[in-house]
């Protein structure tokens, strides 16, 4: 590997970590036992893709914070308008009961965790276990409230809360179980690039129709999750610059999308 500018090299092995770095020039080995490198390879190239890795998980997280917000409150307004406020309590909207007393608890350990200032003066001003559904969702993680809506029992109120993003109930569960995976890998900071995603989302039948053949069916890279979150954010927010400053983000660092799952090399065209 050609190092051009020692001193830079030296200081981000010195804060980046030289194992986390090595994940980075994987695509450029020719021979990973050996650790030979493609001729020309240059770290400086290694750092580009690092640093536009660290972006793209910048760019997915904001994301999928618009998402999750926009998610709990379709389904806390539909639980609290079909069910009651205190929707959430109830067992018998749960398809399997045991995972509904595990939620709970978890949403309990949530809530004791909190300190929103709502849920202080909830404990002090009331008797009840917790706050209304349209309160608790706020102190939901993502994770919680895939794995609650996952086992919600009432189709009609599944359907309701899905159709604002004109998807199936179904796909709808798989989308949240997906995202809270890519979620958390940004989270932590983990590699997004040209990962191989251990959950991966559920394929669009027939609605959102448009999606059906923009999606690549048994892919396990970024490209489905960036179809997803594009198709939430236009209707989340309808002027959003998410997908532009996307497309940028990957030409600017001559990113091949190939390794991002991407079916065709010409990002800008995808997307849409």
């Amino acid at each position: 590997m050609c190092i051009a500018d020692e001193p830079r090299a030296e200081q981000y092995l010195r804060h980046v970590n030289y194992y986390r770095l090595g994940a980075y020039w994987l695509p450029f080995e020719t021979d990973h036992v050996t650790h030979q490198f493609a001729e020309g390879t240059e770290l400086d190239r290694v750092i580009e893709c690092y640093t536009f890795d660290r972006l793209l998980r910048l760019h997915v997280l904001d994301a999928i914070e618009r998402i999750e917000v926009s998610i709990r409150s379709q389904w806390a307004h539909h639980m609290g308008m079909l069910h009651g406020p205190h929707a959430h309590l109830n067992p018998t909207l749960a398809k399997d009961r045991r995972r509904w007393e595990r939620n709970l608890q978890d949403l309990h350990n949530e809530l004791h965790r909190s300190y929103e200032q709502f849920v202080r003066h909830f404990e002090s001003k009331y008797d009840d276990s917790t706050p209304p559904v349209w309160a608790v969702c706020e102190v939901m993680s993502l994770g919680l409230l895939s794995k609650w809506f996952a086992n919600l029992k009432p189709s009609q109120t599944r359907k309701l809360v899905c159709q604002t993003f004109e998807i199936d109930h179904e796909v709808a569960a798989s989308w949240l179980h997906h995202l809270t995976h890519v979620r958390n890998i940004c989270a932590h900071h983990s590699r997004l690039w040209n990962r191989e995603l251990t959950v991966t989302p559920m394929m669009p039948r027939t609605k959102p129709l448009h999606l059906v053949p923009e999606m690549k069916p048994q892919s396990r890279g970024i490209y489905n999750t960036l179809v997803i979150i594009n198709h939430m954010l236009s209707i989340i927010e309808p002027d959003t610059a998410w997908k532009k400053r996307l497309v940028s983000i990957i030409e600017d660092y001559h990113i091949d999308p190939k390794h991002m799952g991407f079916p065709t090399r010409d990002c800008s065209l995808l997307l849409r």
